[in-house]
């Protein structure tokens, strides 16, 4: 291999460490900014979001079934079921989507 690739790999690690380390050592007290513990709060839930939902919409062969394992998912958890249920049923709901929709007169 090329030392570029190695020090490209050391570049990504240094960058990697200093983003997690920095605010662990720079803000030592508690943050009691009430706007900024709310924004910090919702912060992981919008990047989940953004990283899952276009997978959603692209993991499957036609964007009807896609939309209706999405429609099956968001119903069972805003019904409470747990993450399993959820991830079970919503899968079942695309296969069963995927195997019908070829025989569909669309």
């Amino acid at each position: 291999m090329r030392v570029e690739v190695f020090l490209y790999i050391l570049v990504m690690a240094a960058v990697t460490y200093l983003i997690r380390m920095l605010p662990l050592t720079l803000i030592r007290r508690k943050i009691t900014n009430r706007t900024l513990r709310s924004f910090l709060y919702y912060v992981p839930y919008a990047t989940l979001s953004a990283m899952t939902f276009p997978a959603i919409l692209t993991a499957t062969g036609s964007a009807i079934s896609a939309a209706l394992g999405f429609a099956a998912a968001l119903i069972l958890a805003f019904r409470g079921k747990s993450l399993l249920t959820v991830a079970i049923i919503a899968s079942a709901t695309v296969l069963v989507c995927e195997l019908i929709l070829p025989y569909l007169p669309l």
